[in-house]
């Protein structure tokens, strides 16, 4: 298995990738403002200490 990812590690790309980088970006965004606004509902109406 490591002798597989050694050597598929080595070879040249292939081309563009076959999503976009922002793609990528916009996905990664949308899931952490998600996780944000879930945080910050959870604590919402309570008291801090």
């Amino acid at each position: 298995m490591v002798n597989v990812l050694g050597i598929l590690a080595a070879e040249p790309g292939h081309g563009a990738p076959s999503v976009s980088p922002y793609v990528v970006g916009a996905i990664a965004l949308g899931l952490l403002l998600a996780l944000l606004l879930a945080v910050v509902s959870f604590g919402g109406g309570r008291e801090h200490s």
